[in-house]
C-alpha cells in the first residue's frame, strides 16, 4: 500500500486525482493540501461525507507518513512543493504546468542527491503522451516544426505545460535553423511567437478550448500535422497520473514525460 498525498486536493484536476485514489485497493490517501480548505476534512471541502482526511494549508505539514506527493497546485507552488518533499524523503508527481526546464534540471538534481523518483507530465492524458511520442519520432526525420498552444482565455500561463514539455523535448531530438531569423523578420516579430528551445510556438487563449496542442512539421512541398485536443473534464488525466504515483517509488531522479515513463526500457 503506497501512502499518497495530493496537494491542491480541491481543485479542477486535483479532487478527481483524490478521489481516484480512495477508491484503489493498492493506494492509500494519507494527505490532502488546500489553502482554502485547511482545518477541514476532505469530503466535508468537497461537500460530501468525511473521508477521515484533514486538509492542510502547507505541503511540509502534510509529508509525515507519505511516501508520494503528487502536486496539481500553480507554477509558482509546485517547484517549492516539490523540493520540500524531497528534501523528505518523499517521491513527487507533478501535474502542474508552467515549470521551465532549468525549474525540472534542479528538481532532478535534488531527486538524484535525495535518492527519490520524480515524474513529471505537461499533460497526463494517454492520448497527449501517444502524442508526443509520435512528435518525438517524427522531429528525427522531419525537424522543421512550430506549435500552436490553444487554450481558454482564462489560463495564466504561456504557453501550456504541454506544449513547453513537447518544445523542450524535441530540441534533444533535432534543431532546425529558421530560414529568416525573428530577429530579420520584417513588421512585427513577436508575431513569429516565442522560442522555446529553439522552436517557435504560437500560444491562442480563447473561450472553449480547454488545452490543445499542435505541431506542424514541414518539409519542400508537403506537411504533417499532429493534434491533440483535451475534452472539458479532468478525467483523461487520472488514469495517467495513478501510472505516475505507482512506477515513481521505483525510480532515482527525474522522468519528463508520461510517454517517457510508459516507453522507457
Amino acid at each position: 500500500m503506497t501512502t499518497v498525498c495530493v496537494a491542491g486536493a480541491t481543485g479542477w484536476t486535483g479532487r478527481p486525482i483524490a478521489e481516484a485514489v480512495l477508491a484503489t485497493d493498492d493506494l492509500e490517501l494519507g494527505g490532502a493540501v488546500s489553502r482554502s480548505a485547511a482545518g477541514h476534512d476532505l469530503g466535508e471541502a468537497w461537500a460530501t461525507a468525511p473521508v477521515g482526511v484533514t486538509v492542510v494549508a502547507d505541503v511540509a505539514e502534510a509529508l509525515d507518513g507519505v511516501e508520494v506527493l503528487v502536486d496539481y497546485t500553480t507554477p509558482s507552488a509546485a517547484k517549492p512543493n516539490a523540493l520540500t518533499a524531497i528534501a523528505a524523503g518523499v517521491h513527487v508527481v507533478i501535474g502542474t504546468s508552467g515549470l521551465s526546464a532549468a525549474d525540472f534540471a534542479e528538481i532532478d538534481d535534488a531527486a538524484r542527491e535525495r535518492g527519490v523518483g520524480v515524474v513529471a507530465a505537461g499533460n497526463f492524458s494517454l492520448t497527449a503522451a501517444m502524442a508526443q511520442a509520435a512528435a518525438l519520432l517524427v522531429a528525427r526525420f522531419l525537424p522543421q516544426r512550430e506549435i500552436i498552444d490553444y487554450a481558454s482565455a482564462g489560463k495564466p500561463d504561456s504557453p501550456s505545460g504541454t506544449a513547453r514539455e513537447l518544445a523542450e523535448r524535441l530540441a534533444d531530438v533535432s534543431t532546425h535553423p529558421l530560414v529568416v531569423p525573428v530577429a530579420d523578420t520584417a513588421g512585427h516579430p513577436e508575431a513569429r511567437g516565442a522560442d522555446i528551445a529553439g522552436t517557435q510556438v504560437h500560444s491562442l487563449r480563447l473561450p472553449s478550448f480547454v488545452v490543445s496542442t499542435e505541431i506542424v512539421f514541414a518539409q519542400s512541398d508537403e506537411r504533417l500535422t499532429i493534434r491533440h485536443d483535451a475534452g472539458g473534464t479532468p478525467t483523461p488525466y487520472v488514469a495517467g497520473t495513478l501510472v505516475g504515483i505507482r512506477a515513481v517509488p521505483t525510480l532515482v531522479g527525474l522522468v519528463r514525460g508520461l510517454d517517457a515513463l510508459l516507453l522507457r526500457d
